[in-house]
């Protein structure tokens, strides 16, 4: 029902716009009330400003129904519910009265429903009709409200310019509250499950200790170590991968812009460059299996071939993929780097006598070197927030060796592992992830403020 609804108000301020467009082409065309007056918006700004008013706030009430109307109709259920049937029940134990409720009025039935529970499934599904009928004739009513409301502001003079760039500034504004407040939520949660943790293990050892075994007993059945939470092992892992992804991305990526700009047709260049960022588009998952399937056993039988034990999950098969997978970013950013920099600078070396690949290595790259490294700490820090090919290639066990061809593991694989399976979010195994993920935001936001610094001071350079 939901979705009918928006496609219905997406149809009615569709209609909204015509309705203002024509009311505009009627002012220009100097036909009816206030003919012969200066119009001082296009037919189309009068049709933007009455389909906005007829969209945005029917978009917004659907929203805040749906938001609302499942809390709304719990809350009207448990109050038509016998009084024996929650009587002393717990919090948890009247989710799963309302739970079984809903599942016998889906359909979902695993036992014989008691006739209280299914008295009150007929009375959901009833109250779930009349919310959803309500919502569509609510929704309805307001568009045509807002339509005709907005229709009679329009005239010859009226800034309808003015204010449907008004209420655009006030939609990118409210975009922009929304990703700030979902940022600062997401600093919150993390810092303060990460202060529950080193109220539990200190600062010291979570930093600087050199054994990783977050895993405790949660309940008193089950057998496990008492935990030992030095992180080293784990920060020596990500970036052990990351160095072996870059080491196989920033030549790659650089080398292949270097081509691009300087050496290839634009034919190539217009075949070259889309499929190099294909790259960019495939599912980390795909590099996954592609690192478990060819690029492991392939470095496995190196190692045998030449006498060397290769671990069958290693940094080396997941760095060399990872790194596959970010040389778009290396090769796009320092493509447009090299692209920037003047032409002028490009001429006046070879007018001086300079070969191309002089004029490459003494002018251009010097010139895009701010560019270019700044796509490389980008890409640093994509590297270091992979998670799946990591999973699936390098292993789980935290072992502190920068031998690339040992079994690692990352932030990334040891934060889905603590989050995975029997949790309980006042076990420091559990709140582990949560430091973890707090040194991997911070790692990440350090680098990438320093690749901005980076590409600022470039195109204050240059632009």
């Amino acid at each position: 029902m939901a979705g009918y609804v928006f496609l219905l108000i997406l149809i009615l301020s569709v209609v909204g716009y015509y309705v203002g467009r024509s009311a505009g082409n009627r002012f220009i065309s100097g036909t009816g009330a206030g003919a012969g007056q200066v119009v001082h918006s296009l037919p189309g700004y009068h049709g933007a400003f009455v389909a906005v008013w007829v969209g945005i706030p029917a978009f917004v009430l659907v929203l805040l129904w749906l938001f609302l109307q499942g809390t709304v109709i719990d809350n009207l259920l448990l109050a038509s519910l016998p009084a024996s049937l929650t009587e002393g029940q717990s919090a948890s134990g009247i989710q799963l009265i309302l739970s079984e409720i809903k599942n016998v009025a889906a359909g979902r039935i695993f036992k014989e429903p008691t006739p209280e529970i299914e008295s009150a499934a007929a009375v959901y599904l009833r109250w779930e009709a009349i919310a959803r009928w309500a919502m569509v004739v609510v929704a309805i009513a307001m568009m045509l409200i807002a339509m005709v409301v907005a229709r009679g502001r329009l005239s010859p003079r009226f800034r309808a310019r003015n204010n449907f760039e008004f209420v655009l500034s006030a939609l990118m504004i409210f975009c922009s509250m929304i990703a700030i407040i979902t940022t600062i939520g997401i600093v919150a949660s993390l810092v303060f499950e990460a202060s529950e943790f080193f109220r539990r293990v200190p600062f010291n050892e979570f930093l600087f200790g050199l054994r990783w075994e977050p895993q405790i007993a949660l309940r008193a059945d089950q057998v496990a170590g008492k935990g030992a939470f030095g992180a080293i092992p784990v920060f020596t892992g990500t970036l052990l991968i990351a160095f072996i992804a870059m080491l196989v991305a920033t030549p790659i990526g650089i080398y292949t812009a270097i081509y691009l700009v300087e050496y290839s047709s634009d034919r190539v260049r217009a075949t070259v460059k889309p499929i190099m960022e294909i790259l960019a588009g495939i599912p980390t998952v795909v590099y996954g299996f592609f690192a478990v399937l060819i690029v492991a056993p392939a470095v496995r039988d190196t190692g045998s071939a030449l006498g060397i034990a290769v671990s069958p999950n290693s940094a080396l098969a997941a760095g060399a993929v990872m790194g596959i997978m970010i040389i778009p970013f290396i090769s796009s950013l320092s493509d447009d780097a090299l692209k920037a920099v003047p032409r002028t600078m490009r001429d006046g070396s070879l007018a001086l006598g300079a070969t191309r690949a002089e004029t490459m290595v003494k002018v251009m790259l010097p010139a895009a070197l701010p560019g270019i490294m700044g796509g490389i700490l980008l890409a640093m820090s994509r590297a270091i927030g992979e998670t799946m090919i990591v999973v699936m290639a390098a292993g789980l066990i935290a072992s502190l060796t920068v031998n690339p061809i040992d079994s690692v593991t990352t932030v990334t694989v040891q934060i889905v592992t603590l989050l995975t399976g029997d949790t309980e979010f006042d076990s420091p195994k559990t709140l582990a992830a949560f430091a973890l993920g707090l040194v991997l935001f911070v790692v990440t936001l350090c680098l990438n403020v320093v690749a901005l610094r980076i590409v600022q001071k470039y195109r204050e350079q240059y632009e």
